[in-house]
């Protein structure tokens, strides 16, 4: 006997591949379908609507200015402490220059009073004694001035940016629909982190909504994190601390307000990296298309299945 392959179309409008056995003797019949596997399709999904895409490249801007701008001001005093008090002899954190014992420059980070050589990228680089390289600070080079005025300006804008952002996901619900974790989906963190440590991500259907991960990554940072470097970023104001002197109380001081300022920072700096990571293992220009129109293409898998 031999069999027979074919593509036929269904209701729906999709392709299905449709093998088939010949009956053993005339009298039995026609073809009978025996499997039938359907094709591999895909599916155009409408993601992320216009407000969320807005926000999002609105964002890209304005933390990039911000992160490198800010390292421009921490430059004029590159030492983090703690409470209200600059203690210089006690930092939490300090990059400087320092004259090595061949008479050149050398960059040393101390780290809770670990000493670290960082020359070349910390502290001094390009034959400059300087916290951040040139590359790193907004302007590139020293002045101070100018970086205030790019951080203040792109602050408030991120802040505006936040507030609306925060406002149209409450009204248009998509703040429950798409980011807050359900109790089914805190029940499958352990797989889903398995799955991200072994670089298997969700597919099909799956990938039409946010994972779990995803979901408590936005919110921590769009609800936790960017209010948290806000106010600490408002207590080291003086005029704000008049205004509202209980930041000072909450944070501890205004050093130390610098200090949690500093680390909120780098946790930016952390979530962009593992984000756009995650965007180019899992189909950098799907992801980039469906932030720039709203729409993302989702693949099916076909499978053989018993007729």
């Amino acid at each position: 006997m031999t069999q027979t392959t074919a593509v036929v179309p269904t209701e729906s409008g999709n392709q299905e591949l449709i093998t088939a056995m010949p009956s053993s003797s005339p009298s039995e019949g026609p073809l009978s379908p025996l499997t039938v596997a359907p094709l591999p399709q895909t599916e155009r999904v409408y993601r992320h609507r216009l407000p969320v895409r807005i926000g999002h490249w609105l964002n890209v801007v304005c933390l990039f200015i911000l992160i490198m701008s800010g390292l421009q001001i921490f430059n004029a005093h590159p030492a983090l402490y703690w409470g209200d008090r600059s203690d210089r002899d006690k930092p939490l954190l300090s990059i400087r220059a320092v004259r090595g014992e061949d008479g050149h420059g050398q960059g040393i980070t101390t780290i809770l009073g670990r000493q670290f050589d960082t020359t070349g990228v910390l502290g001094y680089s390009n034959n400059s004694a300087r916290a951040f390289p040139a590359w790193a600070t907004v302007p590139s080079a020293k002045w101070l001035a100018m970086g205030r005025q790019w951080h203040l300006f792109f602050a408030w804008l991120f802040v505006i940016n936040g507030v609306m952002f925060a406002a149209y996901s409450f009204m248009s619900r998509h703040f429950k629909r798409d980011l807050l974790p359900t109790s089914r989906d805190l029940r499958g963190i352990g797989k889903a982190v398995k799955d991200h440590l072994a670089l298997r991500h969700p597919r099909g259907d799956e990938a039409k909504r946010y994972n779990v991960l995803q979901k408590l990554a936005y919110v921590g940072v769009i609800f936790g994190l960017a209010p948290l470097i806000v106010l600490t970023g408002l207590t080291m104001s003086p005029t704000i601390d008049t205004a509202f002197p209980w930041l000072l109380a909450i944070f501890g001081g205004r050093q130390a307000a610098r200090t949690i300022h500093f680390i909120a920072c780098f946790s930016f700096v952390g979530f962009i990296v593992i984000h756009v990571f995650q965007v180019i293992l899992t189909g950098f220009f799907n992801n980039i298309r469906s932030m720039i129109t709203g729409y993302f293409v989702v693949k099916h898998e076909g499978a053989s299945h018993e007729a």
